[in-house]
């Protein structure tokens, strides 16, 4: 792909990417961002002129973004369908059940290398804050969730993570891109409630894990409550049905 200015997903985030994954991420951002509008309609010579690769890659990459709703293929190309407010709640929503569902996990399991590794990314997300870096910064928050996620080994919740993460990584990366212009001083909440998510680990406490996801998620109070108490039903079936 090009070198290009304009590119909004950082290109030292795609070094070992295929050239139809650098493509989709570059549209993936452009879409979301509002800069491709919904009901566009993408020309597969269009984009592989402007992005400097053949056709395949750009099958690829179209192939990729329907597959996430974010386009709808036609002949030669697509249409832009966008991501709407409610896809974007659904999203959030998704990523609460799984981060209920995993600290549900963790609280049986052996945390001390999952705390040590945290609170490594922590630091780097401290160094991003002070250099004022918000691509690093959002590189280091995406995974320090990642890193919670992998440390339970549930195949099937890392699939559904792995579905979810390229649009859940696109617009974290707008938002802090945002805040670090608008917001800095936000930050320091920013990174105490991931501190707490660290101490809700380490200690195993139910109640600051969920004071930490009453502030990392905007809007969702009722459903903490209600997400985690179906989380206990599911424990509690299944080790019944092991017992």
């Amino acid at each position: 792909m090009a070198e290009s200015t304009e590119f909004l997903y950082p290109t030292k985030w795609l070094l070992k990417a295929s050239s139809g994954d650098r493509v989709a991420s570059e549209l993936r951002m452009r879409i979301i961002s509002g800069l491709i509008e919904s009901g566009t309609k993408l020309s597969e010579n269009k984009i592989a002129a402007d992005f400097a690769v053949s056709r395949s890659p750009v099958r690829e990459a179209l192939k990729i973004l329907a597959s996430e709703n974010m386009i709808r293929l036609e002949r030669m190309g697509a249409v832009v369908v966008g991501l709407t407010e409610k896809e974007i709640e659904e999203i959030y929503d998704v990523r609460l059940l799984i981060e209920t569902f995993v600290f549900e996990r963790l609280v049986k399991m052996d945390t001390t290398e999952l705390v040590t590794e945290l609170s490594k990314i922590l630091e780097m997300m401290k160094v991003a804050i002070k250099y004022e870096d918000a691509d690093e910064f959002s590189f280091q928050d995406v995974l320090f969730h990642e890193t919670i996620i992998r440390s339970i080994n549930h195949s099937h919740i890392l699939m559904i993570w792995s579905n979810l993460k390229p649009t859940m990584e696109s617009l974290i990366l707008l938002s802090m891109r945002m805040r670090f212009k608008e917001k800095l001083d936000d930050f320091n909440r920013i990174l105490s409630n991931h501190e707490l998510y660290v101490e809700a680990i380490r200690t195993k406490n139910r109640e600051r894990m969920i004071e930490s996801l009453h502030q990392n998620f905007d809007d969702v109070q009722g459903k903490v409550e209600d997400l985690w108490m179906s989380q206990q039903i599911l424990s509690k079936g299944v080790e019944q049905d092991h017992d």
